[in-house]
C-alpha cells in the first residue's frame, strides 16, 4: 500500500511566494493610496479642480486597458521577463511621481505606474499558477494573494492618509521605491523563467482592437461617474468600447495566432469564473464608496478616521482569504463560491438598517468584517476557477483576463453606484442622503446574488482537493 503525501513549500517556494506577494500588494496599495491625498497634491503642484479626476483615471485607464495584451505578451516573451521588467518601470515612475513639480509630470508618472501595474499583475499572477501545482499549493497561493490584494486596497486609503498628514503626499509615491527594488534584487534568483517552447506571432490586429476597446470602456465609465451616465462624452465613449471590442471578437475568429482564442472563452470555468470574479470586485469596492459617504457625510467622520473603519474589512479579508484554501478543500469551488456569495449577500443586506446616528456604527463594522470574509471566499474561489483546467502556456491569457476583471470590475463599481445613489434621491439633498445610499446597497446586494448564480455555472463540475491539511503545505 502506498501513501501519497500532501505536497508542502519548499524554502525557494516560500522565498517565491513572499516576493510575488509582496509586488503584489503594492500594486493593490496603489490603487487607492491616493485618494485621500488628491486635494493636497492639487494645491501642492496647481491642479485645476476638473483635472484632479485625472490622477486617478489616468492610472486605471493603462492598469485596465493594457491588462489583457501584457498577460498575453507575458505568456510569450517570458513571464519572469515581463514581471522584472514592470517592477524597474514601477520604480522609476513612483521615484518622478515623487520629485514632480508640475501636473504633466505627475500625469506621465501615473500612466507608466497604470502601465506598470498592468505587466506586473497577470506576469506575477502567471508566475504563481506556474510556479505552484494544481491543488492545494496553489489554492493556498491564490488565497493569500487575494487576501493581501484586498487588504492592500483598504491599506492603501489608510496610508495615504498617514503619509499625507504625517510627512508629505509624496512619500505616497516614495513607498513603492525600496519594495520595487527589493523584489529586484531577490527574484532574478529565486523565481524561474516560464515561457512556452514555441512562440507564436503577437496579434496586432487583434491587440489593438481590445486595447483600445477596454481604454474606451474605461474611459466612458469614468466620464460617467463623473458627468452622468447621460454625458455625451460618457456614452460616446462607453459605444466606441463596445464597437471595439465587438471588432475584436471578430478578428479572434480568423486570426491564425489570437491574442486570446475563442476555445479558451467558452470553457464555462474560464466565461463564467471571470462573471464571478467582476461582480465580486464591482460589489465590494463599490459598497468601500457608499460606505465612505454614509461615514464622512451622515456621521460626519474625517477622511483619516473613515479610513481607520475600514480596517475591520480589510482583517475580514485577511481571514477570508487565508481560510478560503480549507474551505474549497472540504466544498470545492462550486460551494465555496456559493456560500461566499451568500455571506456577502447578508452581509450587504443588514447595512440597510445603518441610521444617522453613531449607534450603528457596530453594524457597519460587523457587517463589513463578515462581507469580507465571504468576499474574499468568491474572490479564491474565481482565482482557482479561472485558472483551473488550462495548460501552462495558457496561464498568463487566464491571468490576464482575471487581471483585465478585476481592474474593470474596480473601475466601473464607483461610477455605477454612485449614479444608482444619485438617481434614487430627491433633487435638493447631497450624497449624504440616506435614501439614495440604501438603493444603491440593495442593489449591490442583489448584483452579489447574481454572482452567486453565476458561480454555480462556473463550477459545475467543481475540483476538489485532494486529502491532506492544507495547513501543512
Amino acid at each position: 500500500m502506498t501513501t501519497t503525501l500532501a505536497p508542502t513549500l519548499t524554502p525557494r517556494l516560500r522565498l517565491t511566494l513572499v516576493l510575488l506577494l509582496a509586488a503584489q500588494f503594492m500594486l493593490a496599495v496603489d490603487f487607492s493610496i491616493l485618494n485621500v491625498a488628491l486635494p493636497v497634491i492639487g494645491r501642492g503642484l496647481g491642479f485645476p479642480l476638473a483635472g484632479l479626476q485625472w490622477i486617478g483615471t489616468s492610472f486605471a485607464l493603462c492598469a485596465a486597458g493594457f491588462t489583457l495584451l501584457f498577460g498575453r505578451v507575458a505568456d510569450l516573451f517570458g513571464r519572469r521577463r515581463l514581471f522584472l521588467g514592470g517592477l524597474a518601470v514601477l520604480a522609476v515612475a513612483s521615484l518622478a511621481g515623487g520629485l514632480a513639480t508640475s501636473p504633466g509630470v505627475l500625469l506621465t508618472a501615473r500612466v507608466l505606474q497604470g502601465l506598470a501595474t498592468a505587466a506586473v499583475t497577470p506576469a506575477g499572477l502567471s508566475l504563481m499558477t506556474t510556479s505552484f501545482p494544481e491543488g492545494p499549493l496553489r489554492e493556498k497561493a491564490l488565497g493569500l494573494n487575494g487576501a493581501l490584494m484586498s487588504a492592500g486596497f483598504t491599506t492603501g486609503a489608510l496610508l495615504g492618509g498617514v503619509l499625507t498628514d504625517l510627512l508629505s503626499w509624496r512619500w505616497a509615491f516614495f513607498v513603492n521605491v525600496p519594495v520595487a527594488l527589493a523584489v529586484l534584487l531577490l527574484a532574478p534568483t529565486v523565481v524561474a523563467e516560464s515561457r512556452p517552447v514555441d512562440r507564436p506571432a503577437l496579434d496586432l490586429p487583434g491587440a489593438l482592437t481590445v486595447t483600445l476597446g477596454l481604454l474606451a470602456l474605461v474611459l466612458g465609465l469614468t466620464q460617467a461617474g463623473e458627468h452622468g451616465w447621460t454625458s455625451p462624452y460618457a456614452l460616446f465613449s462607453l459605444a466606441a468600447g463596445a464597437v471595439l471590442l465587438f471588432a475584436f471578437h471578430a478578428v479572434e475568429r480568423r486570426a491564425a495566432a489570437p491574442l486570446v482564442p475563442l476555445g479558451v472563452l467558452r470553457k464555462p470555468t474560464v466565461a463564467w469564473g471571470n462573471v464571478v470574479g467582476l461582480l465580486a470586485f464591482l460589489t465590494e469596492t463599490s459598497l468601500v464608496f457608499l460606505l465612505t459617504l454614509y461615514l464622512q457625510n451622515v456621521l460626519g467622520f474625517s477622511p483619516l478616521a473613515a479610513g481607520l473603519a475600514f480596517g475591520v474589512l480589510g482583517a475580514g479579508t485577511v481571514v477570508g482569504g487565508s481560510a478560503a484554501p480549507r474551505v474549497i478543500g472540504r466544498l470545492g469551488t462550486r460551494r465555496t463560491l456559493t456560500v461566499g456569495g451568500l455571506v456577502q449577500a447578508v452581509s450587504t443586506a443588514a447595512l440597510l438598517g445603518l441610521g444617522e446616528g453613531n449607534g450603528s456604527l457596530a453594524l457597519l463594522l460587523t457587517a463589513t468584517f463578515t462581507g469580507g470574509v465571504g468576499n474574499m471566499l468568491v474572490i479564491v474561489g474565481f482565482m482557482v476557477t479561472a485558472t483551473s483546467g488550462l495548460a501552462d502556456r495558457e496561464q498568463g491569457l487566464a491571468t490576464g483576463l482575471a487581471t483585465m476583471t478585476q481592474q474593470i470590475g474596480i473601475t466601473m463599481g464607483a461610477p455605477i453606484m454612485s449614479a444608482i445613489a444619485t438617481a434614487a434621491m430627491p433633487a435638493t439633498t447631497t450624497m449624504g442622503d440616506l435614501t439614495g445610499l440604501r438603493t444603491a446597497i440593495t442593489v449591490n446586494a442583489a448584483l452579489v446574488l447574481l454572482g452567486v448564480l453565476a458561480g454555480r455555472r462556473a463550477a459545475r463540475r467543481p475540483w476538489r482537493a485532494p486529502a491532506g491539511d492544507l495547513a501543512g503545505a
